[in-house]
């Protein structure tokens, strides 16, 4: 008799789509990667690379698909075709969670590329990774935040202490006058 090799099972199909759900908590970024070509010892090399808040999980398209369906996740539709591996970036810092693949690009001289990704509910292109690895990290956005915050508050300090420095020279030039007309009486 010819062997039959079984598809994955039915509890096994659940356990990935319940992964995948498990991941997507509390996840800024979804992003699917073309991996067609990759070794297994690629594979473990960049997942050793990335950041603790990110996690590379290879899914089915049509398992991540019905993971996402219902949700702002549900964007990433145009990537479920081809070879992909899902990375979820659990952190605000997104260009931090992306570099690392970049490098892995670099190094081992791969054209694989991010085939789209999903962030804030806004699904981003192959195209559109720049805008992606370019943002602005929290501490830089609070920085500025707080530039802009401070530059009005220094100038009104200034306004409020100049009246007062004007009173307090008023006063001492009239303690002066004063002391002057008593000593010499």
């Amino acid at each position: 008799f010819p062997s039959i090799r079984a598809a994955i099972s039915r509890t096994k199909k659940e356990e990935t789509v319940e992964t995948v759900k498990t991941q997507l908590e509390n996840c800024y970024l979804l992003a699917a990667v073309e991996y067609k070509g990759f070794t297994v010892q690629q594979f473990q090399d960049l997942r050793r690379s990335l950041p603790e808040t990110s996690k590379l999980l290879v899914a089915k398209n049509t398992l991540v698909l019905k993971a996402i369906e219902g949700t702002k996740w549900e964007a990433l539709k145009p990537c479920m075709k081809g070879m992909n591996a899902w990375l979820f970036v659990h952190t605000e810092e997104i260009p931090d969670a992306i570099k690392p693949y970049r490098t892995f690009q670099r190094e081992k001289k791969l054209e694989n590329d991010f085939t789209g990704a999903v962030f804030e509910g806004k699904f981003y292109g192959p195209g559109d990774f720049k805008q992606l690895e370019n943002m602005p990290t929290r501490a830089e956005v609070y920085a500025k935040l707080l530039g802009s915050l401070q530059s009005p508050a220094i100038g009104l300090v200034s306004t409020l202490q100049a009246p007062a420095r004007d009173v307090v020279m008023v006063l001492k030039a009239y303690v002066k006058k004063l002391e002057e007309e008593s000593g010499g009486n």
